[in-house]
């Protein structure tokens, strides 16, 4: 747990004020999960994903994604070496531990879908040549709202690939004016120092396995993702997938919470951030204005929770 501090405080030098979001990013971090991260621009997204990236002492990429941005821009390609006339693969930045994942629905679908594999088999394939990733890979992408000029939206298949969606939303005015002196004072321009290393993390993860989830604990999460498929208001339910990230998302929730098992708050707490944004809803659901935060409260709200 002492790391897991050293880690909080440190991120809290350059972003302050979101202690839910930071938490909950660890929580991926910690369950081997992707974190997607959506709002205005300008409320500290990119600066949030670089502070958690420098307080672990591990490989680090930022990938800007542009609308011109290429899949072999991610995942690297093969080029015609004319010492050896031979070609050889030169890596991407997608071969590193921690990614950012700048604007990624700045870039067309076809781009973002080089990500897929990556994220879900920790691999890479190019030119038919296949090459794992480190132990420790961590996606954290940021984006913009679709509404906005110039954006793409995710296809589904991907936003079912990262365990959570988050929101920053605007600080209180208290948090500015903190985050304005600091400003004034040079702080934001010093590189903040690595409290961890990659293998800190990985053997924090072994420690977060032996949580206990007891079978009426599962079932109840598993529920949860069962009334989803019930549901009128969307196309079709949960995937297997989201049942998954659930469950391994509240463990850690209960980890970093400093206890051995878990109970029911920690199952609703992980749904309201792991299941909402993988929701396809129908189009009268959409025209109805319903959100898949909505829904998923209502999913939550039905299912009888454990003792």
């Amino acid at each position: 747990m002492d790391k897991i501090i050293k880690i909080r405080e440190n991120i809290e030098k350059r972003f302050i004020g979101k202690a839910s979001v930071i938490d909950n990013t660890l929580i991926a971090l910690l369950s081997g999960g992707h974190v997607l991260i959506e709002d205005v621009p300008g409320v500290g997204k990119t600066t949030f994903a670089k502070a958690l990236a420098q307080s672990v002492n591990a490989g680090f990429s930022r990938i800007q994604f542009t609308p011109d941005t290429l899949p072999t821009d991610i995942t690297g390609t093969s080029v015609f070496d004319a010492n050896t006339s031979e070609f050889r693969v030169v890596k991407g930045p997608i071969h590193n531990e921690i990614i950012l994942a700048d604007e990624i629905n700045r870039t067309p679908p076809k781009t973002q879908s080089a990500l897929l594999e990556a994220m879900e088999e920790h691999q890479v394939t190019i030119d038919g040549q296949t090459f794992p990733l480190p132990e420790l890979f961590m996606v954290i992408a940021t984006e913009n709202p679709v509404e906005q000029i110039g954006t793409y939206m995710l296809p589904e298949a991907e936003l079912d690939r990262f365990m959570m969606k988050l929101s920053i939303g605007y600080p209180s005015k208290e948090m500015q004016m903190d985050m304005a002196k600091k400003f004034l004072e040079g702080v934001y321009v010093e590189e903040l120092t690595p409290v961890v290393d990659a293998g800190d993390i990985l053997k924090l993860r072994k420690e977060m396995q032996e949580v206990t989830m007891t079978d009426e604990i599962i079932e109840y999460a598993l529920n949860i993702v069962d009334k989803s498929r019930e549901n009128t208001n969307l196309e079709y339910g949960l995937s297997p997938r989201a049942a998954l990230d659930l469950i391994m998302a509240s463990k850690a929730s209960a980890f970093i919470n400093g206890r051995d098992y878990v109970i029911p708050e920690d199952v609703i707490a992980m749904a309201k951030v792991t299941l909402p944004h993988r929701l396809v809803l129908t189009t009268q659901s959409r025209m109805n204005r319903y959100t898949g935060d909505q829904l998923i409260t209502d999913i939550v709200e039905k299912v009888k929770r454990p003792r």
